[in-house]
């Protein structure tokens, strides 16, 4: 079984999460790079899993873009990890305040591996800074 630990951090605040596996690899992806609805009055107090934040990333910014780029690298490494018999991924998503695209990001990952890999893997989802999102 592939256990993959998915974060959403915040730069700013806690940095970039250590990979308590001990393996001391996984993927972390900026997102600072994808327009903020946080800088955006009706958006500033709510976070990448209400839905208007989803809605203004997926038809405002280059978001879906950088998902489907994302999903392509980590596909490369779960489909290797789980033929060689790996058991730990981690992969994380910061963006300045942990709140908007980086959540966003963790869930539509942690989504896209669920569909994607329904047998042979288990996934946590991690919110660093959101921890009432935390399942």
């Amino acid at each position: 079984m592939l256990h993959i630990d998915i974060h959403s951090f915040s730069y700013k605040k806690g940095g970039i999460p250590k990979d308590e596996t001990g393996n001391g690899g996984g993927f972390t992806f900026d997102c600072r790079g994808i327009l903020n609805p946080g800088r955006i009055e009706e958006y500033k107090s709510q976070t990448g899993n209400d839905i208007g934040v989803q809605e203004f990333l997926e038809n405002e910014t280059e978001m879906p873009k950088f998902l489907e780029l994302v999903k392509g690298i980590i596909s490369i490494n779960i489909d290797n990890y789980l033929s060689r018999g790996f058991e730990n991924l981690q992969i994380n998503f910061g963006c300045t305040g942990g709140q908007h695209r980086s959540v966003y990001s963790a869930i539509k990952i942690a989504e896209f591996i669920h569909e994607k890999y329904p047998q042979g893997t288990e996934v946590s989802l991690h919110h660093d800074e959101q921890h009432h999102l935390n399942s």
